[in-house]
C-alpha cells in the first residue's frame, strides 16, 4: 500500500514537474498569452453551461464570488505570512473584518464612495497589521499562531460589545459601488451593481484578484521576496546574514493584512449588511487549510487549494450533510498522496524534503514522509 501511495505521488510529481521545466524555458510572449487566455476564461466561468456542471445545487455566479473568488484572495493575501514569510497567523480573519467594517461604517455614516473606502480600509487594514506585529513578531511557531488568533477573536468581539457599530446585529443598508449603466457585454450590464445580479461583483473581484496577483509576484521576485524565503528557511541565519527580519516580518504582516482589508471592502459593497458572525476563526482555519492544500509558497498552487476547498461543499450541495464528509474524504486523499500541497513551490518542496517545511518554527522539527531526517529517525 505505501508502495503504491509513493509510486502515485512520484508519478504526479514527475508530471508537475515536467510542466514547470516547460514553463520556466517558455518565451516571454508564450507566458503573457496563458495570463490573457486565463484572465479571459476567469471571466467566462459565469456563464450557465458551466455552472450547471460546476454547481448544479447552487447560483453559480454567486457561488464564484463568495465563496470561491473571496477565499482566493484571502488565501493569496495569508499566503504573503504564511507561505512566504513563514509566520503561522491563525487570526488573519480579522483583517477581513476591519475592511468589511470600513466599507460598512464610511459607507453608512460618511456617504463615502466605494473606491475612497478601498483606499482607506487597505490602508487601515495594514496598520493594523504593523500594530499587530510591533508587539508579536519576536515571537515564533505556536506563540505566534496563539497571539494571533487571539487577535481575532478580540476584532470580532469588539465589534459585538460595540454598539457604534451595530454590536451582535451588525450594519445594514451597506452601499454598492457606483454604477455605470449602459455597458453591455454578453448580455450582462457589468457596471451595473445591484441586488439580483452577482456577475458585475464577480468581474470586479476578478479586476481585483488580478491585481493583487501582479503585485504579489513582483514583491516574490525582489529583494523582499529573497529575505522573506531567508527568514522562512532559518531566521536566525538569515538575521546573521545581515537580513533585518523584524523589518521584512512586519512588512509580510502589513502586505498580508492590506489584502485582506482589500477583499473584506470588496465582500461587504455585495453583501449589503454585515454582524461579528461573519468573521469566525473557522474562516480563518479554511483559508490556511487552503493555502497548506494547494502548496504554501506557491501563488498558482494557493489559488487552486482556495478554488477547491471552496467549491467542493458547494459542488456536493446535494448530498446534503453528507457532504461535509466527502469534503473531508477528498482533503485526507490529498493529503495521503499530495503532503506538501498540489502545487508547492520547488524551493517550498525541498524544505519539506528537509523536514523543515513547518510554518516558521511551528511544525519544523517535523520531517515530510520522503525526508531525509525521517529516513534518519527510522534508522
Amino acid at each position: 500500500m505505501n508502495s503504491t501511495i509513493t509510486n502515485g505521488r512520484n508519478a504526479v510529481s514527475a508530471f508537475t514537474e515536467g510542466v514547470r521545466d516547460r514553463w520556466a524555458g517558455a518565451p516571454g510572449w508564450q507566458r503573457w498569452t496563458v495570463y490573457v487566455l486565463v484572465f479571459i476564461g476567469a471571466l467566462l466561468l459565469p456563464a450557465e453551461s458551466v455552472g450547471r456542471v460546476m454547481s448544479p445545487y447552487s447560483d453559480w455566479a454567486s457561488v464564484l464570488f463568495f465563496p470561491i473568488g473571496t477565499f482566493i484572495v484571502l488565501a493569496i493575501g495569508l499566503n504573503v505570512v504564511v507561505g512566504q514569510a513563514g509566520l503561522l497567523d491563525l487570526g488573519y480573519v480579522a483583517f477581513f473584518a476591519m475592511g468589511g467594517y470600513s466599507m460598512a461604517l464610511l459607507g453608512t455614516k460618511l456617504g463615502l464612495n466605494f473606491w475612497e473606502i478601498m483606499v482607506v480600509g487597505v490602508l487601515l487594514s495594514a496598520v493594523s497589521g504593523v500594530i499587530l506585529g510591533g508587539p508579536t513578531l519576536r515571537l515564533r511557531g505556536d506563540y505566534l499562531a496563539i497571539v494571533t488568533l487571539g487577535f481575532g477573536e478580540i476584532v470580532r468581539q469588539t465589534a459585538e460589545n460595540t454598539d457604534f457599530i451595530g454590536g451582535p446585529r451588525g450594519i445594514a443598508g451597506i452601499p454598492h459601488p457606483p454604477s455605470v449603466d449602459g455597458v453591455v457585454i454578453f448580455g450582462v450590464d457589468v457596471f451595473h451593481y445591484g441586488v439580483l445580479d452577482p456577475r458585475p461583483y464577480y468581474y470586479l473581484l476578478v479586476v481585483v484578484a488580478t491585481a493583487i496577483i501582479i503585485f504579489v509576484k513582483r514583491w516574490e521576485k525582489s529583494r523582499v521576496g529573497r529575505a522573506w524565503a531567508a527568514i522562512r528557511e532559518d531566521e536566525d541565519a538569515a538575521e546573521v546574514m545581515g537580513v533585518p527580519t523584524f523589518k521584512f516580518k512586519l512588512l509580510a504582516f502589513a502586505i498580508g493584512a492590506s489584502i485582506g482589508g482589500a477583499m473584506g471592502v470588496v465582500w461587504a459593497g455585495k453583501t449589503i449588511s454585515i454582524n461579528p458572525n461573519d468573521f469566525m476563526f473557522m474562516l480563518s482555519a479554511t483559508i490556511l487549510a487552503a493555502v497548506v492544500l494547494g502548496g504554501s509558497g506557491n501563488v498558482p498552487g494557493v489559488i487552486l487549494g482556495a478554488f477547491l476547498v471552496a467549491w467542493l461543499p458547494e459542488r456536493f450541495r446535494g448530498l446534503s450533510e453528507y457532504r461535509i464528509m466527502v469534503f473531508g474524504a477528498a482533503l485526507v486523499a490529498l493529503m495521503i498522496f499530495r503532503p506538501e500541497g498540489l502545487l508547492p513551490s520547488r524551493r517550498r518542496k525541498a524544505e519539506l524534503e528537509e523536514g523543515t517545511g513547518g510554518m516558521g518554527s511551528l511544525g519544523a522539527e517535523v520531517a515530510g514522509p520522503d525526508s531525509h531526517a525521517a529516513e534518519g529517525a527510522a534508522k
